[in-house]
């Protein structure tokens, strides 16, 4: 296949998987706000098109209209540059994540040209299968909370420099943890490689031999996210809305895109190294992906309309002493299972 054709369908690939990925954070804000008005006993939005479902549509045309504002003495470079790192770090991720096995046949006929769709798998269902999958994904989102803090001190407002100086710190508490949950998967798999470790769960899903690691996962998975009960770097009553206070129209916009791709990476990843991936009978397997995928991001939103969140004191606590201890715990006993079972 010659070079230009080949670059014209991973630009088409990697396109069609961008627009599906927004559309995606789109609507998994407006199931947030239809499952916590269930939860509430209220209706949530429904009055834009037939039962709410245009509602994303029109928030996006309210933010594009918004005024632009940037707060008096602001660093204006950094304030415009923060919520680009946050967005493009909560999009980058889902390149290695493998959502299905394949997604076309090995080849095409295209007037009458037979294109190879085997090179740089191009006919299957992930954009680019890297052998350091895993850590591909940890490295560039944990560049995230650069756009955070960098937002909350360009802001000038001493409110966005406390939520973002918070969330410092619960991000390099919760990564470590986070890190070392996925350790016991990766020596259970042998590879770095996510379609590797998704191909190794074809008889049995990871979880029924990483139970703890699972949870383990979930609970840094949450205060990575800083979600519900780790939502502390934007708590209301504390910090009006951390580091995005000062932010409005299209900037919010792109930190509220980043927000949630991170949830919908995190639970991706989690249904990649511990749900089986795509695996799944009768269906097809992106289907199967989907299905676990908003399982988990259902459980986000079902925990932030049911629990409190905690005080900053016991959030370290909890990582630093209970999460990480664990952790280490955990991979001592698949390393001993491993190598006498």
């Amino acid at each position: 296949m010659n070079l230009p054709v080949l670059v014209g369908l991973m630009v088409v690939k990697i396109t069609l998987v961008l627009v599906v990925f927004l559309t995606t954070i789109a609507y998994v804000v407006l199931m947030e706000r239809k499952v916590l008005g269930f939860i509430q006993l209220r209706y949530g939005p429904n009055r834009v098109g037939p039962w709410g479902l245009l509602q994303p549509l029109a928030d996006l045309i309210k933010l594009l209209f918004k005024e632009e504002y940037t707060p008096p003495h602001a660093n204006k470079v950094l304030f415009e540059l923060a919520p680009i790192i946050v967005a493009i770090t909560a999009f980058l991720p889902f390149a290695a994540i493998p959502f299905a096995d394949r997604i076309l046949p090995d080849s095409l006929t295209i007037y009458g040209y037979q294109v190879d769709l085997t090179v740089a798998a191009l006919n299957r269902g992930v954009i680019a299968d890297i052998n350091i999958g895993i850590l591909y994904i940890f490295a560039i989102s944990s560049l995230a909370v650069y756009g955070a803090v960098i937002g909350g001190w360009a802001s000038n407002n001493k409110y966005s420099l406390l939520g973002g100086l918070r969330l410092c710190a619960q991000m390099v508490s919760y990564e470590v943890a986070l890190g070392l949950s996925v350790i016991g998967v990766l020596m259970v798999a042998g590879s770095l490689s996510l379609v590797t470790i998704v191909e190794a769960q074809k008889n049995m899903w990871f979880i029924a031999y990483q139970p703890l690691g699972f949870l383990l996962y979930l609970c840094a998975a949450f205060a990575e996210c800083a979600r519900t009960p780790f939502d502390l770097i934007e708590c209301e009553n504390e910090l009006v809305a951390g580091y995005q206070t000062e932010y409005s129209s299209m900037k919010w916009g792109l930190l509220m895109l980043g927000e949630y791709g991170h949830m919908i990476i995190a639970s991706a990843l989690a249904v990649t190294l511990f749900l089986g991936g795509w695996q799944g009978p009768f269906l097809p397997p992106i289907v199967w992906f989907l299905i676990k995928t908003f399982a988990l991001i259902f459980l986000f939103i079902w925990v932030r309309g049911t629990y409190p969140r905690f005080r900053f004191d016991q959030l370290m606590y909890f990582g630093w002493k209970i999460l990480i201890p664990l952790a280490l715990l955990n991979i001592l006993l698949t390393g001993v299972i491993m190598m006498y079972v």
